[in-house]
């Protein structure tokens, strides 16, 4: 299913994707060199918007949670970038340890759990899944939604390595487990636990990945350094594929702190954006995005199109705003250029979302809400997935096809979806406290 883009396509957006296909031997061998020198973290996610006129990335998620959601037809490319991520990490691995989000109830997140260890063992890992959660004392089996079994398992430390014991369950022998590398699937929204300090074995991603110590806007600082130098290559204004952001801290939603502040800077980045629009001849009316400078599961998120919202919110807006994932308080926020999306599926608003390991893109699908707006966030209740959106792999362009051809279209996705990957890599080189 390749969902319609709404808007005419005549605008910069059409320019943007003819000059990438004109430019995509440059762009691969561009994306070459980067790689020589910023590490790609081991997998990720990458929320896209299509505004037709814009095409930009606003989240990349270290800890993606949504392999169930790819396309089936392309997991052969998940396994070949699985094998260059892990022996590039830790070569003579044979066995991974996966931890998963402490949240077990959620039987689709379970999904993407096994999805994610038949990968792995496709790639010739052998795998096995510990729980983080004090509530696991003893091996567990867990359904996901569609009957299928996950084994989940109590940690042990014994010094610096993590290990499981060695147990019988449901007339099946577990040996004792310690392995070369540890896989993060948890976010560490909130906090790094003791478990996980000090450790020997390899932690992918590292600890300082995780929402404990990572900033959105961190994020999006190298992201404007990559995009400034890939729309040097291109000779294109980088607003194109680049959200303006600023940030504000200090924030108390409940007490009523820091509204004066956040408003101005709603303010700021309205007035940046309506002279973009104007520039390009764009009618839209320019929005903001205010979220949580941390934390991720779509939580403390809204969309505002007047300073003036900001400063008089609701009590019930308040409380949504206050509080992310593990209810940790929200002080800082980042303060985002709204990117509309113009696509739908079935008539419902549609955003792409690509996933790659290594700096491979492996697929991605397309989060689907009947119940939001082309200026909402998506990531909500009610949200669902189109699975089979990318009926080609995004790594291959049609040259000879017209600019928003389904295949040169997901090529521009599965680019800009390099792009905010690259400014992970960067993102997690320069906040490293080992480099600090």
């Amino acid at each position: 299913m390749v969902p319609h883009l709404t808007t005419a396509l005549s605008g910069p957006l059409v320019l943007l994707e003819k000059r990438i296909l004109q430019a995509m031997p440059d762009i691969e061998h561009w994306f070459r060199t980067q790689w020589q020198e910023v590490s790609a973290p081991f997998y990720a996610s990458v929320d896209l918007r299509n505004a037709g006129f814009k095409l930009a990335p606003v989240d990349t998620n270290l800890f993606p949670g949504g392999f169930n959601n790819l396309n089936p037809e392309f997991i052969s490319l998940a396994v070949q970038a699985a094998q260059v991520a892990v022996e590039k990490i830790c070569p003579e691995a044979r066995r991974l340890l996966l931890i998963p989000e402490n949240h077990t109830r959620n039987t689709y997140y379970l999904r993407n759990v096994l999805e994610l260890c038949n990968i792995l063992k496709a790639a010739g890992m052998e795998v096995r899944v510990g729980s983080l959660s004090p509530e696991v004392t003893e091996i567990t089996r867990l359904e996901t939604h569609d009957g299928l079994p996950l084994i989940l398992e109590p940690l042990v430390r014994e010094k610096n390595r993590l290990k499981l014991n060695a147990v019988s369950f449901e007339g099946i022998d577990y040996a004792a487990f310690d392995s070369c590398a540890i896989l993060l699937n948890n976010d560490l929204s909130g906090g790094i636990p003791d478990t996980l300090q000090g450790l020997e074995q390899y932690l992918i991603p590292p600890l300082h990945a995780g929402w404990a110590t990572r900033r959105k806007s961190q994020h999006f600082s190298a992201y404007n350094t990559v995009v400034d130098r890939f729309s040097t290559l291109l000779d294109i204004d980088p607003w194109l594929l680049n959200p303006y952001f600023e940030t504000a801290s200090g924030i108390d939603f409940h007490a009523r702190v820091g509204e004066d502040l956040l408003a101005e800077k709603v303010e700021s980045i309205l007035k940046k954006t309506q002279a973009k629009y104007d520039e390009y001849g764009i009618t839209q009316q320019p929005f903001a995005i205010v979220k949580a400078d941390a934390g991720t599961y779509g939580m403390g998120i809204m969309s505002v199109k007047s300073a003036d919202e900001v400063r008089d919110l609701n009590r019930k807006a308040r409380n949504k705003m206050s509080v992310i994932k593990e209810g940790m308080a929200v002080s800082e926020v980042i303060i985002q250029e709204g990117v509309y999306t113009f696509e739908t599926i079935n008539e419902a608003v549609a955003e792409p979302v690509v996933y790659m390991m290594d700096h491979f893109v492996i697929g991605g699908f397309y989060r689907v809400h009947t119940g939001r707006g082309i200026d909402e966030n998506l990531n909500a209740p009610g949200m669902h997935f189109e699975p089979l959106a990318f009926e080609k792999p995004c790594t291959l362009p049609d040259c000879a096809g017209a600019p928003d051809a389904p295949p040169n279209r997901f090529y521009a996705y599965g680019v800009v979806a390099r792009l905010a990957l690259l400014a992970a890599g960067l993102e997690l080189q320069e906040n490293d406290p080992l480099n600090a």
